[in-house]
């Protein structure tokens, strides 16, 4: 699932395979990170250090060298979960899709936030504003959130994946209103 949300100054982007792996991204002012999680473990994050989220970086900053490693290592059952969000669904990015064997998934409009990885998002945010010295550049700020992202508890992803069925219900039974998730 591709989600793009404002949250003080971060956009947030994350791409949630229905294989229970998810990739985000994460901009900050000037740097933008992606990776992924899985019930098997974390990517690295990937750090991007200039401009905002276009449908041309979209598909070679992170469909290219995130999606494609992750379609082809968990085969023809990789679903691919992005929103509506203009950088995704651009035809620049639908061809490539296409072109790769990507199957993505309908994902409908003003949908709740369904991703586990917003759960991720809210323990790094909570952690790098609890640091005793708060980030005072943009590199600061990639390298806390690189570590603060390999520090996450394998444990946490699971259950946040695990929980995923059970939050799809609660979504349906609220046609589409606030759960307590």
């Amino acid at each position: 699932m591709t989600d793009v949300t404002e949250s003080g100054d971060a956009v947030e982007n994350v791409l949630l395979p229905a294989t229970s792996t998810s990739m985000t991204g994460l901009a900050v002012g000037q740097s933008w990170c992606g990776g992924g999680i899985s019930l098997g473990g974390l990517t690295a994050l990937h750090v991007l250090t200039r401009g905002s989220l276009t449908a041309i970086r979209y598909r070679y900053e992170i469909l290219r060298p995130l999606g494609r490693p992750y379609a082809g290592a968990v085969g023809p059952g990789f679903l691919l979960m992005q929103d509506n969000a203009r950088p995704h669904m651009a035809g620049v990015c639908q061809q490539f899709l296409q072109e790769e064997g990507i199957d993505a998934m309908d994902w409908p409009a003003r949908s709740p936030d369904l991703n586990p990885i917003e759960h991720i998002w809210d323990i790094m945010s909570r952690s790098i504003h609890q640091c005793h010295v708060a980030p005072q550049t943009v590199q600061e700020l990639a390298d806390a959130l690189v570590q603060v992202w390999e520090e996450i508890p394998q444990e946490t992803i699971r259950h946040l994946i695990r929980s995923m069925p059970r939050h799809c219900r609660e979504v349906i039974q609220a046609r589409g209103g606030h759960t307590h998730y």
